[in-house]
């Protein structure tokens, strides 16, 4: 017996010792557990925390980027055998077209020559848009169509050449003087003819400007004659496409302003164009029958317009001493993105890759897309011309030479 109750005893013993040994286990589990689960949100939290710190960096840096002005200039590339009396210069798709009477070529952002074409004009006169171009000999009869890659065709018109624009398609419309009547004729990127249109002062008017659609399915032209001895703009929208085959001279829409004039036209993409007018502008949306979708206008009177695929721009004077300018710039839609006045004696006023440019013999000013001065300084040299060709980079034409310079 007792034996028996030893062994009984030791049996509890054991038992109770294996019930502890679970309990430790259980607890050393729910432990571990309970430390995983804490373990698992601190991660996510601090991967969080970087992110979020990786984000607001970002921020700072774009929002210094942006906000940020330059005092000086640094000269890149120069190149002083350039006869920049003779030679003109236009931005093209970030590289350089560079043109005279006697030829053409593209050059890139370190002044090397991607490719060159001789031709004989003797008022070479340019347009550009992406990376497509069309030279055209004002008042002669030679046009020259270009892409990145050198010559895409040529035209020998029959009239001579009042104004020509190219599209981003590489398609060109052509204002020609015929004498009495004028032609506006299109083309496609190797110079065929695609339709001619023959216009008389009387009726639609005298086109004043030309533009095309990115997809060169539209083409919009500005009229002006005069009615009872008043002015008289009219603006006309041509469809090249099967929505225009049966209306008359494929018009399908016209919109008449009278005692307004109409000197510039835009077609800013593909369902988007402007009429810039001497009271304001009005904006048109469509993109196979463009219709009036606004129309901005001032009480002052305009002195310079500038614009590009996203914005529109007008500068007034103003009667002040110190501040001799006012400008108001209108998103695409007709949003106004702001107001600034300023007092730069400039000469020339352009958008050039999202910046307004402002520039005169002597001086240039930078504003961003927002109104930002980013640089305003003078020169060294008699400017002739200044674009931009890239971030913090710009074509500056001195009549001693060309650089490429940045602000710094």
């Amino acid at each position: 017996m007792a034996n028996t109750f030893k062994e009984i005893k030791r049996k509890i013993r054991r038992r109770r010792l294996r019930i502890q040994r679970e309990k430790l286990a259980q607890t050393g589990n729910g432990k571990h557990k309970k430390s995983v689960g804490k373990y698992m949100p601190d991660t996510m939290r601090r991967g969080l925390i970087i992110a979020a710190a990786a984000v607001a960096l970002i921020f700072l840096v774009v929002l210094y980027i942006q906000k940020r002005s330059y005092h000086d200039y640094k000269i890149l590339k120069t190149s002083e055998q350039e006869d920049t009396v003779s030679t003109n210069y236009a931005e093209m798709d970030g590289k350089i077209l560079r043109y005279s009477h006697d030829g053409v070529s593209l050059v890139n952002k370190n002044l090397d020559t991607l490719w060159s074409e001789t031709y004989d004009m003797q008022t070479p006169m340019a347009d550009v848009c992406s990376g497509k171009a069309v030279i055209a000999d004002k008042d002669g009869t030679s046009i020259r169509i270009y892409d990145k890659n050198g010559l895409t065709g040529s035209v020998t018109t029959s009239y001579n050449i009042v104004k020509a624009k190219v599209s981003k398609s590489g398609l060109v419309a052509a204002i020609l003087d015929g004498g009495d009547d004028t032609w506006i004729n299109y083309y496609s990127t190797d110079g065929s003819l695609i339709a001619e249109n023959q216009t008389k002062i009387e009726d639609p008017g005298y086109p004043l400007d030309v533009s095309i659609s990115d997809d060169g399915i539209i083409m919009m032209v500005a009229y002006q004659y005069v009615d009872g001895g008043e002015t008289t703009s009219y603006v006309a929208f041509y469809n090249f496409g099967e929505v225009g085959q049966n209306d008359d001279d494929r018009i399908v829409s016209g919109f008449t302003y009278e005692g307004v004039v109409v000197p510039q036209i835009q077609c800013l993409s593909s369902h988007q164009a402007v009429a810039v007018r001497d009271d304001g502008f009005t904006l048109y949306k469509g993109r196979q029958i463009p219709k009036e979708s606004q129309t901005i206008k001032v009480d002052k009177e305009i002195v310079s317009t500038f614009y590009d695929d996203e914005t529109i721009g007008l500068v007034f004077k103003n009667d002040s001493k110190d501040k001799l300018y006012t400008m108001e710039v209108y998103s695409a839609s007709g949003k106004m993105k702001f107001k600034k006045e300023f007092n730069i004696p400039y000469s020339t006023i352009r958008m050039s890759d999202g910046n307004i440019l402002m520039f005169n013999s002597s001086q240039i000013c930078v504003l961003d897309g927002k109104g930002n001065e980013k640089y305003t300084g003078t020169v060294d040299g008699d400017i002739n011309d200044f674009f931009k060709i890239g971030w913090n980079r710009y074509l500056l034409v001195l009549d001693s030479g060309v650089n490429v310079i940045k602000f710094s």
